[in-house]
């Protein structure tokens, strides 16, 4: 007896590509989801953070409580590392295009923004400083057309790696709204 609603695959036989007729424009969203070396080095972090985590209980067990403090501080960044790694990447609202990093975020609102093209160009390799041929995203802002503009999204970065599909599902839906901001 087929269980349908069981499956997997029935998730993707709807288009979640599209925007909900309720959705929020102002709410900043990623128009693509998280590729999976970005989750699985969260993952391997939050794994190696409940290991953290557990030395934390055992120390503070044997009574070092300010060595506990601090082995516990340590889990905490790590935590925090996590959670930011799946916080990187390209967002977009009725607002602007913002661009998470790990240590910066950057925020350029569409009356800023002159076009959103994907090139053929040198792309860093999961963010390594190994280039490799690949596309990328990039954001021309107005009256800045002179300086090399750092990519929103590469074909060879940690949401897209050996994903071209996405990648160009992604550029596609970034261009898209890009064109609907800009003119509404």
């Amino acid at each position: 007896m087929p269980l349908p609603f069981l499956t997997a695959d029935r998730a993707f036989d709807t288009a979640d590509d599209v925007a909900l007729p309720y959705d929020d424009r102002d709410l900043w969203r990623r128009p693509y989801r998280p590729g999976p070396w970005r989750v699985g080095a969260a993952a391997l972090t939050l794994l190696l953070a409940s290991f953290v985590l557990f030395a934390a209980v055992i120390i503070a067990a044997t009574g070092g409580l300010s060595s506990a403090g601090v082995v516990f501080g340590l889990a905490v960044v790590a935590i925090l590392c996590a959670l930011r790694m799946l916080r990187m990447g390209a967002w977009v609202s009725a607002h602007g295009v913002r661009q998470v990093s790990f240590f910066t975020t950057r925020t350029v609102s569409w009356q800023q923004v002159a076009s959103l093209r994907t090139v053929q160009q040198p792309v860093r390799w999961l963010g390594l400083p190994r280039t490799v041929q690949g596309q990328a995203l990039l954001l021309v802002r107005q009256g800045r057309s002179a300086e090399p503009a750092s990519p929103l999204l590469t074909t060879h970065n940690s949401d897209f790696l050996a994903r071209d599909g996405a990648f160009n599902r992604a550029a596609d839906a970034m261009e898209a709204w890009a064109d609907e901001y800009r003119r509404g």
